[in-house]
């Protein structure tokens, strides 16, 4: 059994050095993550120039690059063996609702999805002040592969765990839930360079707005570790006739 184990909070990340330890306990675990942080990358991939792949430990390699950039390197020709999984993390932070839209730790599990493995994202809901309980989302992490090693659900399925920022005995359990929604995110915010021309930095995230019981919000909220499904079709599968329908009135 081998495990492919990236993140988008870069390779020194301590969620990343948690999580390879707490896999390693399961399988043989490789870790090719970007040499920096890259929250916010999305799916995005290198396109204009080549990528390097650097090796800082044995079995720790980096890349300059995206967190898609790593996986998809990592599974499709980097290694001249095979993955049987891709786990992302430990996030620095929470991936809930609308979050996944935009978060590297998910974008490297939905790559590993695209090219065929069964993947997991995982992220701690820290509030951004440090000291997290990584231990905590890297034994979730562990608890989890060993249930899919176990049981095994269908290929398609891409489990986005969110985790509490709490010890592991302060876990209530787990809970299936659904996707929330955030507010619009706060403006951005206006400053300047030191030669005084103007500057912008993206505003945080909004608070949350559907947050309601079966969500990923609330499922922390109370205590739980959040587990998601997603799925690659982002089809609205029920609104297709009323769309058919619209078009109808469209002059060719």
């Amino acid at each position: 059994m081998k495990i492919l184990v990236s993140n988008d909070d870069g390779f020194r990340a301590e969620g990343i050095r948690r999580l390879r330890e707490a896999l390693a306990t399961l399988a043989e675990v490789t870790v090719v993550a970007p040499d920096r942080n890259k929250s916010g990358a999305s799916n995005s991939l290198t396109l204009d120039v080549p990528l390097r792949v650097y090796e800082s430990e044995p079995g720790m390699y980096f890349v300059p690059g995206t967190p898609t950039d790593c996986v998809h390197l990592a599974i499709s020709g980097l290694f001249d063996f095979e993955h049987n999984m891709v786990v992302s993390g430990v996030n620095d932070g929470p991936n809930l609702g609308d979050d996944v839209l935009y978060s590297g730790t998910v974008a490297a599990a939905l790559e590993g999805r695209f090219l065929g493995l069964p993947t997991i994202a995982v992220s701690l809901c820290t509030g951004g002040g440090g000291g997290g309980h990584f231990a905590t989302g890297a034994e979730v992490a562990r608890l989890l592969v060993a249930q899919l090693l176990k049981k095994p659900l269908e290929p398609a399925l891409i489990l986005n765990v969110n985790v509490p920022d709490v010890p592991l005995s302060a876990l209530r359990g787990f809970r299936a839930s659904r996707l929330g929604y955030r507010h619009r995110s706060e403006p951005v915010m206006r400053a300047q360079d030191p030669r005084g021309r103007p500057v912008f930095w993206i505003g945080p995230a909004g608070a949350e707005q559907d947050a309601g019981p079966g969500t990923d919000f609330d499922a922390i909220a109370r205590g739980y570790v959040s587990v998601t499904p997603l799925q690659v079709d982002l089809t609205r599968h029920g609104a297709l006739p009323t769309v058919e329908s619209w078009l109808e009135g469209v002059d060719a």
